[in-house]
């Protein structure tokens, strides 16, 4: 089996980069021992193991930010893992979207980083429709269409398609985004309150491809 050929450290310990299947983005950084490994294998979530605690530990099992893999890759030496995963709600523990979120300036002092925007917003937007419809909130535009049912939320896509055909039309770049930007997330809720995931959406776009 592929595990034994991993190469622990003397602490029975190897790093882990947690990487944003999506996007590439880097999310974390934890280490693994050999039952922390196994249990990711096993579970398809993120279990790392604490050494500060020397304790095993899932992530999201406090927060609910749980990371379902994708795929775990190992590096020539097999002394290092990069896992791929879907991420719920942000990595870190600050609340920001990855752990990374400084960057070194040119003076030597640290800034705040923001990553460029990038196809992740989608799933970003999936995830916000998920937690409405598992935790929902007083005065929330999605939880109004949740609860109105799938018919407003298709009304509300036709309206949106045809908007978005009339910017375009309009040729204003500005106008065009922000209708777009409109359909695509009502498309969003529709596809989350049938019960589908945008993984399914990426899967047909993968196929026709």
């Amino acid at each position: 089996m592929f595990i034994d050929e991993i190469k622990f450290d003397e602490k029975g310990l190897m790093p882990a980069v947690i990487q944003d299947a999506a996007d590439g983005r880097v999310l974390m950084v934890a280490y693994m021992n050999r039952e922390s490994l196994e249990k990711t294998m096993e579970t398809g979530r993120t279990w790392f193991y604490s050494r500060s605690r020397q304790k095993l530990w899932n992530k999201g099992e406090t927060s609910g930010h749980f990371q379902d893999v994708e795929e775990i890759l190992v590096d020539c030496d097999a002394d290092a893992l990069v896992v791929k995963v879907r991420q719920t709600g942000p990595a870190c523990h600050t609340g920001k979207p990855s752990c990374f979120f400084r960057k070194i300036g040119e003076d030597g002092e640290l800034r705040d980083y923001e990553a460029p925007a990038s196809s992740s917003i989608l799933d970003e937007v999936y995830a916000v429709v998920r937690d409405r419809m598992e935790n929902p909130k007083e005065g929330s535009y999605t939880n109004y269409l949740l609860d109105t049912g799938i018919d407003k939320i298709l009304k509300k896509v036709g309206e949106e398609c045809s908007e978005t055909i009339i910017a375009a039309k309009n040729e204003e770049p500005s106008e065009i985004a922000l209708e777009t930007s409109d359909l695509l997330y009502h498309l969003i809720v529709m596809i989350a309150e049938r019960g589908m995931t945008m993984e399914d959406i990426y899967a047909e776009l993968k196929n026709r491809r």
